[in-house]
C-alpha cells in the first residue's frame, strides 16, 4: 500500500494523473517521492516477499522513467 501511495504522488507530481485544479507538473516534488521510494527499498532490503519486492523494484524503474520522459534530465 505505501508503495503505491508514493507511486501515485509521483504520478501525480509528474502531471500524470490529474488531481484538483492546480494541474503544474513538479518536478521536484516527483523526484523527492522517488527519492524517497528508493530509500524504502533501501532499508527494507532483505525483509520484503517477492511481491512486495518487486512491486517496489517495477514501481521504481517505471517512475524513474517516465521522469527522464516527463523532465529529461532535470532533478
Amino acid at each position: 500500500f505505501l508503495t503505491l501511495t508514493f507511486k501515485t504522488q509521483a504520478e501525480v507530481h509528474m502531471g500524470l494523473l490529474p488531481y484538483g485544479d492546480d494541474q503544474k507538473p513538479n518536478p521536484r516534488l516527483a523526484r523527492h517521492t522517488i527519492d524517497l521510494m528508493a530509500m524504502l527499498q533501501e532499508k527494507t532490503r532483505g525483509n520484503l516477499s517477492l511481491e512486495e519486492k518487486r512491486l517496489l523494484e517495477n514501481s521504481l524503474t517505471e517512475l524513474r522513467f517516465r521522469f527522464v520522459q516527463q523532465f529529461g534530465s532535470e532533478k
